[in-house]
């Protein structure tokens, strides 16, 4: 499959999608969401992985929006439909995968590309990344899932305030805010990723497609509703046998 604007890697289990366009700090544009949900189709399909990867090339996991793009498209009513809905089909691919996504963050991550890796079902960051949300310091608004999914992330008022002020926060402090899982060495990075998507792959696909499935599902309603989708669910999980067998044998709890 070739892709122009993203690098699509597979080894040992393991799905490397990389946002390439490092002359412009990997920013967003429909090409780029367009190949996004072609490599998450055909990594849905392929299975061999079991465990993906997003990051980006260069400096930056990416700057967000193509600020050329929204220039030329305007601010306006209908403005900007097609990218929004290419934009959140990408966003939703990543939600329904049904694979542990890990955002591995090198850089700058903003905007746009913070509604990105807040879809994503674990977030790990070098030690030099950058996160803001910037809508507001160009008049615009979000129309990905920001406004919903960061408050789910961090808490209403926080936010609220990250929001409101645009302002940029380390790797350090979205980490004690909780909207990412860990923060590494810069030269740590990749190899603190691989370990921990391993870490996944180790674990029963089955189980974790069910989690990542009662979470996201569990997450858009009340704690009563949530509680009955969970009881009701009708999921097969194929290695639940095998692995129990293995339960004394050596394997442990």
């Amino acid at each position: 499959m070739n892709f122009k604007s993203i690098i699509l890697e597979k080894k040992e289990g393991i799905a490397k999608i990389t946002l390439n366009r490092p002359e412009a700090l990997n920013a967003l544009n429909e090409q780029v969401f367009s190949e996004i949900v072609a490599a998450l189709e055909d990594i849905a399909k392929d299975e061999s992985v079991g465990a993906v990867v997003i990051t980006g090339s260069g400096r930056a996991f990416s700057a967000g929006m193509d600020i050329k793009t929204i220039r030329a498209r305007g601010t306006g009513a209908g403005s900007g439909v097609d990218t929004n809905r290419i934009a959140r089909q990408a966003i939703e691919a990543i939600e329904k995968l049904p694979k542990p996504v890990i955002a591995m963050i090198n850089g700058y991550c903003l905007t746009g590309a913070l509604e990105v890796a807040v879809a994503c079902d674990v977030i790990i960051a070098a030690e030099n990344a950058v996160f803001g949300d910037t809508h507001a310091r160009w008049g615009l608004r979000p129309t990905w899932g920001l406004s919903q999914r960061l408050p789910r992330a961090v808490g209403v008022m926080k936010a609220k305030e990250l929001s409101f002020t645009a302002d940029m926060i380390s790797a350090q402090e979205a980490e004690r805010i909780g909207l990412i899982n860990k923060v590494v060495p810069a030269n740590k990075l990749e190899e603190a990723t691989k370990e921990l998507a391993q870490k996944m792959l180790a674990n029963s696909r089955g189980s974790i497609a069910a989690y990542k499935y009662l979470i996201n599902e569990g997450m858009k309603t009340d704690l009563a509703t949530a509680l009955r989708i969970e009881a009701e669910a009708n999921i097969t999980i194929e290695d639940s046998q095998e692995r129990l067998q293995s339960f004394g044998k050596g394997k442990g709890a």
